[in-house]
């Protein structure tokens, strides 16, 4: 199987509502992953949203992982590299 996460790519943003950047990956080498949001929790610690598209009033959902052991493997990946970018690791 290919690698899971490649080309991941953290983009900080001037904090607003836990916000705090914003990654981009390739997922198995096959599929181009963008506009995640890296929000910080109430306890310190990072958590991943998945972008949305509005419409109609409702919030269509561009992609997110099925799998919670892939989740859980992009989880990782994407907030150990927005520690190192960030310069700071959450508690």
């Amino acid at each position: 199987m290919n690698q899971l996460i490649s080309e991941l790519q953290i983009t900080p943003v001037k904090p607003v509502n836990g916000l705090v950047a914003f990654a981009s990956f390739v997922l198995y080498q096959s599929i181009y992953c963008c506009s995640v949001g890296i929000v910080t929790r109430p306890s310190g610690s990072y958590r991943l949203v998945y972008p949305t598209k509005k419409a109609g009033g409702t919030d269509l959902h561009i992609f997110h992982p099925i799998n919670r052991d892939v989740g859980n493997e992009i989880e990782a990946a994407v907030i150990a590299k927005a520690e190192e970018v960030l310069g700071y690791e959450a508690d």
